[in-house]
């Protein structure tokens, strides 16, 4: 296959750019070989898993203190972008136990539940989840149905929850309780009378998350098409040599390469304590169209290869668009965009 060297968008630290090749190098070695077969298969990539917890990829912003990393989100969003690059199944996994997981957990919980909840999540031996979406209220966490009484100090939660990301693998939820009545493929999680401890949750920076699996699919795209324009041959030439071909390539670098400055601008707001709601919106809004727009213009210049399970073109395009779909829509992106616009205007 043909690649390229790493490049970056700006001077990086020494730390970020050794992140980037180690997560690079694992997903050339360890990943991109195995993720078809997980994909037609169902499987649930518990060693790789494994490794990347042994990386420290699964708790990379929880401080070295804790038992973590204890990198910043730039780190977190360079390093999602390689995993996911070389497959986005364990890009969405490493992002809910990062983001969603211990995320909220880490800015809320106690040293108990942190104790509990926390310490044996760092090592990718056991992920979390976060249970926000339901059967009849979708992502609308303001129209949840799932209620939680209090009384003596603990939650008294009745429920159910729907298309939860790591739900059936999970050891925790950001509540903790019995273990739930679980349904596969697409997990759903029923609460009956559960009792669970009382802690604060937060969807916190989940979108610069996906966001960054929206420019590893982008990338993971762009470089099946290049790789497969260098070495077909139409006309008595090579593909890439067409014009109508390198236009598309150069809009899906484009837009890759946009959509991935948003994205650490994102991170970086993150970072630096500013508020990033509309950066952060951005970002995911951009990475998530390009991923789509770069998985269907692969297809394109793939041709009937691009639509065959051989070539994982068409793989890349599912994967992009639930990135469209998930943290919060397209629409919804926008939406909070806009209304940042208008407060920073004064209305």
């Amino acid at each position: 296959q043909h690649v390229r060297s790493l490049s970056s968008l700006v001077d990086l630290p020494e730390t970020h750019e050794m992140l980037r090749k180690t997560c690079r190098d694992f997903a050339d070695n360890e990943l991109i070989p195995i993720a078809a077969k997980l994909d037609k298969e169902h499987l649930y990539p518990k060693e790789q898993v494994k490794k990347m917890g042994e990386l420290g990829l699964m708790a990379m912003d929880v401080p070295e203190s804790e038992g973590g990393t204890g990198l910043d989100y730039l780190a977190y969003a360079i390093g999602m972008e390689e995993i996911s690059r070389g497959c986005a199944s364990c890009g969405v996994i490493m992002s809910v136990n990062n983001s969603l997981y211990l995320g909220p957990l880490m800015k809320n919980g106690n040293a108990a539940q942190k104790e509990k909840f926390v310490k044996p999540f760092l090592d990718g031996s056991q992920v979390g989840c976060f249970a926000l979406s339901e059967p009849g209220n979708g992502s609308d966490a303001g129209a949840a149905s799932t209620v939680a009484q209090l009384g003596s100090g603990k939650y008294t939660l009745n429920g159910t929850k729907a298309w939860i990301t790591n739900g059936y693998e999970a050891a925790a939820t950001v509540v903790s309780g019995d273990k739930p009545d679980l349904s596969f493929l697409h997990c759903t999680l029923v609460y009956w009378m559960i009792l669970v401890p009382v802690f604060q949750q937060t969807l916190d920076a989940g979108r610069i998350g996906i966001a960054a699996q929206g420019l590893g699919i982008a990338q993971a795209a762009l470089d099946c098409a290049v790789d497969y324009a260098l070495k077909r041959n139409s006309f008595g030439m090579p593909i890439a040599k067409m014009q109508s071909v390198q236009m598309k390539i150069a809009d899906m670098e484009t837009r890759l390469e946009s959509a991935r400055l948003l994205t650490w601008k994102a991170a970086m707001f993150k970072d630096a304590g500013k508020n990033f709601t509309k950066e952060a919106a951005m970002a995911k809004l951009a990475a998530s169209e390009t991923a789509t727009y770069n998985a269907h213009n692969a297809i394109q210049i793939l041709g009937g290869m691009g639509y065959v399970t051989d070539m994982p073109a068409e793989r890349h395009y599912r994967d992009a668009r639930i990135t469209e779909i998930y943290e919060g829509t397209s629409d919804i992106q926008r939406i909070v965009i806009a209304t940042n616009v208008f407060k920073e205007y004064g209305a």
